[in-house]
């Protein structure tokens, strides 16, 4: 990443409009950044993932400092667990995108933002009775191999937790806590592969204050538009982005097995 104002402040203004969005729909951030980023080239992949893993630990802080108690453990445990050797795989996997096409390390991504966009789109149906530890388990790995490849772990597991009949605030918190699990796992393995950023991403840090006063304006200052049109917004924002992102991908990769 190459420092310049315009590239740092299209950084701080898609960090912006990420916290903004996710403060609105419960998630989003990673995807529209991951998205934005992909699409503009502000940095490379795999250290834009570096920095939405940073930005989740500082949210995860704020919020855990007073909720932790209000944590779901027999949900958190399977869920935890799970996704750990998940998230080894997916760092693992974007290594090897990364090593050999950056296409195909935009195609998933585009896939995984489509998808996640389409999930946005329905409305989570209440379960009378709460789901068996294997599908706690089971969406912890797919939440971690996501978080090991893009630090994007949030649709599917959201998804399943929000469908228990459990308090809103301990589904809430249960997630923050994973996510923020994954991320300190994530970020060891950066570290412990050599594979630090360099010196010009620090810059990208700045979003942090960014994301933390959008968050409170979208708090106290929320637009005058309906739940849903928010909702539609999202989905259309993150669908695009991901069409974006997979279709120019895999035209390429298929133009290249062509030649």
């Amino acid at each position: 990443m190459t420092v310049s104002f315009a590239g740092l402040a299209g950084l701080l203004g898609l960090a912006g409009l990420a916290a903004y969005m996710q403060t609105l729909t419960g998630f989003a951030f990673g995807l529209i950044m991951m998205g934005g980023i992909g699409l503009s080239g502000l940095m490379p992949l795999p250290e834009a993932a570096v920095l939405v893993g940073c930005m989740v630990l500082v949210n995860a802080a704020q919020v855990l400092a007073r909720g932790w108690r209000d944590i779901a453990w027999a949900e958190f445990w399977p869920v935890v667990i799970s996704s750990l050797a998940a998230l080894a795989a997916g760092y693992w996997l974007l290594g090897l995108m990364v090593s050999t096409s950056i296409d195909w390390l935009k195609l998933v991504l585009g896939i995984v933002i489509i998808a996640s966009s389409l999930q946005l789109a329905l409305k989570p149906q209440p379960l009378a009775v709460r789901s068996s530890t294997v599908s706690f388990a089971f969406f912890g790995a797919v939440a971690g191999l996501m978080g090991g490849l893009f630090s994007t772990a949030g649709p599917p597991l959201v998804y399943h937790l929000y469908r228990q009949p459990l308090p809103a605030v301990s589904i809430r918190e249960t997630l923050v806590a994973v996510f923020a699990v994954n991320a300190i796992i994530r970020l060891s393995m950066v570290a412990v592969a050599g594979d630090v950023p360099h010196s010009d991403f620090w810059w990208g840090l700045l979003c942090i204050p960014v994301v933390m006063i959008m968050t409170s304006v979208a708090k106290r200052w929320p637009p005058p538009v309906s739940a849903l049109s928010i909702r539609r917004m999202a989905f259309g924002l993150l669908f695009l982005s991901g069409l974006s992102l997979a279709a120019p991908a895999l035209l390429t990769i298929i133009g290249d097995h062509a030649s």
